[in-house]
């Protein structure tokens, strides 16, 4: 089965649409996430894209989808009313505590992106994001997101990942992956 980021955007409607009004948008530029720009009216004449929140992934790139749709499940209510959840974005070039922040804050939905990776039966790599900064371990980031993915599994899931996560392994026809996440030998 071949994969294309128009099935992540149906998937993703039949998921979250009815309840939560986002859309999955694919962009052509950097990804962001867009809160609703307007509130919703007793009578509303016509129904816009600003009435919808916009999760905008990067250059129609499937692992840009399942990434940002990673960092929405994990956002609370208040998050999902801001621009990009409200997070600051420092670009590649980061001194070593940045770099410490950036992998702190990114273990979760990496370790999402990794589950939403294998119910696509697509393959995974962690993201250091920071090409012209400090030299990164990635094996030291990989792993603990490899953890956290592991603490996911074994303590449970935030709901709409393990909505997306089980909707994704329908689709592609994927097991569940929740024995192999358990056995791994290096964690």
């Amino acid at each position: 089965m071949t994969h294309q980021y128009q099935q992540l955007i149906e998937l993703f409607h039949q998921c979250f649409y009815h309840d939560y009004k986002t859309r999955l948008v694919a962009g052509t530029d950097e990804p962001y996430y867009q809160p609703a720009q307007t509130q919703p009216a007793q009578t509303q004449p016509a129904h816009t894209p600003e009435d919808d929140h916009q999760i905008v992934f990067a250059h129609g790139f499937f692992a840009s989808a399942l990434h940002e749709i990673a960092h929405w499940c994990i956002a609370g209510e208040q998050r999902r009313q801001q621009f990009d959840y409200g997070y600051w974005y420092e670009p590649d070039g980061r001194s070593a505590e940045q770099q410490a922040e950036f992998e702190h804050v990114e273990r979760k939905p990496q370790a999402l992106e990794w589950l939403f990776s294998l119910c696509a039966g697509v393959p995974f790599q962690v993201s250091v994001d920071n090409l012209g900064g400090i030299e990164v371990s990635r094996n030291e980031f990989t792993k603990a997101v490899q953890e956290q993915l592991h603490h996911y599994i074994i303590n449970g899931l935030p709901p709409r990942a393990e909505t997306f996560a089980r909707a994704l392994a329908d689709y592609y026809q994927q097991p569940w992956p929740a024995s192999t996440i358990t056995t791994w030998d290096n964690i």
